[in-house]
């Protein structure tokens, strides 16, 4: 039997497709197997809710399906969502590739209407993120339950597994926080009733439910009445459940490494408002970044969460994100790297994400330095040259680099800097020191995302992408006569740059360039080219404080627009809210102007594109704007521009102020993160240099200086789910792998057809199993190297091109593969790897033979 597996790009009500390659449905839908609960790629737990769309089945009885060979048709019931469709939650999936097969009649005969492979991966995981991060800390035994008590010390010190508990809390009539319910049988006698967004009047009493997944712990809660209602399950949904899922993440970076986190960054439970309208909320300690400031990890534990709240309660309407600071980058890292986990994100306090905290804080930490040893600058030119408004916040700004900086030490040049920081929970004796322990555990943002970075060979720390290569700082206050040439030659001449372990040395730092790539690739430097571009992003903020030690400035929020601008050709899908701080609280407004927007957005029925919906359906009021006044606030609406001069309203109100980078001539962007060089022009230099200085400067800038009318050295676009396997049969050219030479070992899949030969194997026999590894219609396979391909974990014994360039015959001796159990229905998975260039990846498929012994 020939199996062809395809991808599907659709969504449908925020859930993950993959079908098999169909006939056609009378109603000109397409037959075909669909996963509901995560894409067919990345399942977990051993389990997934799936539809299934077959010719005419007329009724149930005339169903038949297959996982694996053995009958799972009584898992599935009638859609009324999908017409002829049947919907299932079908237990019992292998780790690695299933089979499952579909058919209209009720013999199980023949060529299958449908037909998948479904990848199931443990709970524990991990799925797409990488090998796990050594050492971890198991935090289970501290980890507080809404009752007051733990949930227990890991039952697996590897996974930090624990049991699930779930637990019930309501609110009272006198109101305040939720309590705990005091037993499941009857309902307290305070009990207070809410009507949610459906209409529905019911207890307000949550569902909540603790758990480990992808060795993070997760928490999932909702309206349900335990007294009055069955269990829930994706068929029997709560009642009070609205049909709207929120995502939540925490704050921070810092300290954000090796440990699994004893508190969610977000109290679930404290979203009593919209627990009340009946939103179900889903959360991890991985979600956090001051537990794990990894956004790729994110990504995977956001996946298994909302996947399994899906198993757990049924398809949502939508699923939307919401955070502040940590929780804002998060959101927008993983709305734009994994499409199809948000519909849309509600952020304040924003950062495009924490490397553009980084490198602008290593940038200032530069100029703190040198200004620390070459004392002749005053403020005003120490402001100039760094972008910020004074010096007290570039050092606020500059003290960030803190991340990224394995030894604790004072720094003379730095006060409040706090370098080489851990969670108490990581011993000392595990941690980094070049002398006492070299191989200990860094504590720096970049070592915590090694897997997307890579290690160097030589030392094993995390590759870095840091590069100062060519950046002339201080060219703005040169140009605009704020320093001499003199102060600019002497800056740029001794600023220096890091080594590995972030020391200050006289030489600039080169970044790794196959990093900065896989930076980009992984979306770890958000690009906006992903989800983002597709999504309602509302982005307010009641913060403002430039001239203070606070370092949530408003270019961040400016440089995420601009990402978007910069991939979509303008960010429509994106709104700005900006006020002072004491204005009234923006929380509320913007939530409703976002949940009116998500409505309108997911209520389009027309042919329009999913960008175009979000952009045609978003309401009038949804446009840029401040609040002005501490008492008497008024919404000012104008565009949010970027600048510390009195252009507009908002901007006299509440002037924005750059970093190092952008007063050195780069963009607002903040996305170059090694620039393009080109020669020394004297027509960019307001000023006339003498022959000395001319010379001198090319003595400093011997390569060239930074070209910005470039988009950087590596700048690619973000490779959506880039690493986690993607079966199926698509443009050869859609198969780019983020990892790419990292140390991560799962691969992005080539998108290949496989068949095997033949359908009835004899153990008995001297013969061959083949298995055709074949490039879609008009590809080719040529130059693809094409290694490691087994047959249920047995090499091959040869590999061979076929002449048309097409295909590969993998063969293996039948007597090898002994293991195979005997029986009508075996699962034979092919996988192997591919690679070509910095394109790597693993094609994985299955299909159903014979085996007699």
């Amino acid at each position: 039997m020939r199996t062809t597996w395809m991808t599907a790009a659709a969504l449908a009500f925020s859930a993950f497709v993959m079908t098999a390659s169909p006939p056609a449905l009378a109603d000109g839908r397409a037959a075909g197997i669909t996963t509901l609960s995560s894409r067919a790629d990345t399942i977990s737990g051993g389990n997934v809710l799936v539809r299934v769309d077959v010719p005419d089945p007329a009724r149930k009885g005339r169903l038949t399906v297959l996982l694996n060979g053995h009958d799972v048709t009584a898992a599935f019931h009638a859609d009324a969502a999908a017409a002829g469709g049947y919907t299932g939650l079908v237990d019992g999936l292998a780790v690695g590739a299933n089979v499952m097969q579909a058919w209209a009649k009720s013999k199980a005969d023949g060529q299958p209407d449908a037909q998948a492979t479904l990848v199931n991966y443990p709970i524990e995981g991990p799925i797409f993120s990488g090998p796990r991060q050594s050492p971890f800390i198991c935090q289970t035994q501290n980890f507080k339950l809404p009752d007051g008590t733990f949930l227990g010390a890991p039952t697996d010190a590897t996974t930090c597994s624990a049991p699930t508990i779930i637990e019930y809390v309501y609110m009272s009539t006198a109101g305040g926080a939720l309590k705990p319910m005091p037993n499941t049988a009857s309902l307290p006698a305070d009990v207070a009733m809410t009507t949610t967004d459906s209409g529905v009047t019911v207890p307000y009493v949550v569902r909540v439910e603790t758990g480990t997944m992808d060795r993070g712990i997760y928490q999932n809660a909702v309206l349900h009445d335990p007294t009055r209602e069955a269990a829930p399950t994706p068929f029997t949904p709560p009642k009070g459940w609205n049909r709207r899922l929120q995502g939540l993440h925490g704050v921070g970076c810092p300290n954000g490494w090796y440990i699994q986190g004893a508190a969610m960054g977000e109290n679930i439970l404290a979203q009593t408002d919209l627990l009340g309208r009946g939103f179900g909320m889903f959360i991890n300690t991985l979600n956090h970044p001051t537990n794990s400031c990894n956004a790729f990890l994110a990504g995977e534990v956001t996946s298994m969460g909302k996947e399994h709240f899906i198993k757990t309660f049924g398809v949502p309407y939508y699923t939307v994100s919401r955070g502040c600071s940590g929780g804002s980058y998060s959101s927008e890292q993983v709305a734009d790297a994994f499409p199809g986990l948000f519909d849309g994100i509600l952020v304040d306090c924003t950062f495009p994400d924490p490397f553009a905290i980084v490198f602008s804080a290593q940038d200032g930490h530069l100029l703190t330095h040198f200004f620390y040893n070459y004392p002749g600058y005053s403020d005003a030119q120490k402001a100039a040259i760094s972008g910020y408004s004074n010096p007290t916040t570039l050092l606020a700004a500059a003290n960030q680099s803190q991340r990224t900086d394995p030894i604790a030490h004072v720094d003379p040049s730095a006060p409040g800097y706090t370098p080489g920081t851990f969670n108490a929970a990581v011993p000392v004796a595990l941690r980094y020191d070049p002398v006492a322990n070299p191989t200990g555990a860094r504590p720096t943002v970049y070592d915590e995302n090694a897997n997307v970075f890579g290690k160097d060979p030589a030392t094993g720390f995390a590759l870095r992408t840091f590069d100062n290569v060519g950046v002339q700082y201080g060219l703005a206050a040169l140009n605009a006569g704020v320093i001499t040439p003199t102060q600019f030659l002497d800056l740029n001449q001794y600023v220096g740059g890091y080594d590995a372990d972030e020391k200050y040395i006289p030489q600039r730092t080169v970044g790794d360039a196959g990093a900065i790539r896989r930076m980009h690739h992984s979306g770890l430097n958000m690009g906006g080219q992903g989800g983002l571009s597709s999504i309602p992003f509302v982005d307010f903020t009641g913060i403002y404080g430039e001239t203070t030690t606070n370092y949530h400035l408003q270019w961040e929020h400016f440089a995420a627009r601009e990402r978007l601008k910069e991939a979509n050709g303008n960010s429509d899908n994106h709104v700005m809210w900006r006020a002072i701080p004491a204005t009234l609280p923006l929380d509320g407004p913007a939530r409703a102007l976002f949940d009116r927007w998500m409505e309108a957005y997911k209520a389009d029925t027309s042919n329009r594109t999913q960008r175009e919906k979000v952009i045609h359906d978003k309401p009038a009021d949804a446009v840029d704007g401040c609040y002005t006044g501490a008492s008497t606030a008024t919404f000012v609406a104008e565009p949010q521009t970027f600048s510390h001069t009195s252009t507009s309203t908002c901007n006299t109100l509440m002037p924005s102020y750059a970093f190092p980078r952008y007063a050195a001539g780069g963009p607002l962007a903040a996305d170059v993160l090694k620039c393009d060089l080109k020669p020394l022009a004297a027509g960019d230099y307001a000023v006339s240099f003498t022959a000395a200085e001319w010379a001198r400067l090319q003595a400093i800038f011997p390569g060239g200086v930074c070209d910005w009318s470039k988009k950087g050295v590596q700048h690619v676009s973000v490779l959506p789910w880039a690493a986690s396997p993607a079966v199926g049969v698509v443009n050869m050219t859609a198969c780019r792998n983020v990892l790419a030479g990292s140390t991560n070992a799962e691969l992005c899949l080539p998108p290949v057809e496989v068949s095997i030969q033949p359908q009835t194997v004899n153990l008995k026999s001297k013969g061959w199993v083949t298995a055709t590894i074949s490039a879609p219609s008009g590809e080719s396979l040529r130059d693809w190297a094409i290694s490691g391909v087994t047959l249920n974990g047995v090499a091959a014994a040869s590999t061979s091109m076929l002449g048309d360039g097409r295909s590969v015959v993998a063969r293996f001796a039948t007597d090898q593969l002994g293991a195979l159990q005997q029986g009508n229905a075996v699962v034979m998975s092919v996988s192997g790897t591919m690679s070509k260039g910095h394109d790597q990846g693993q094609f994985i498929a299955a299909d159903l033979v014979t085996v007699s012994k």
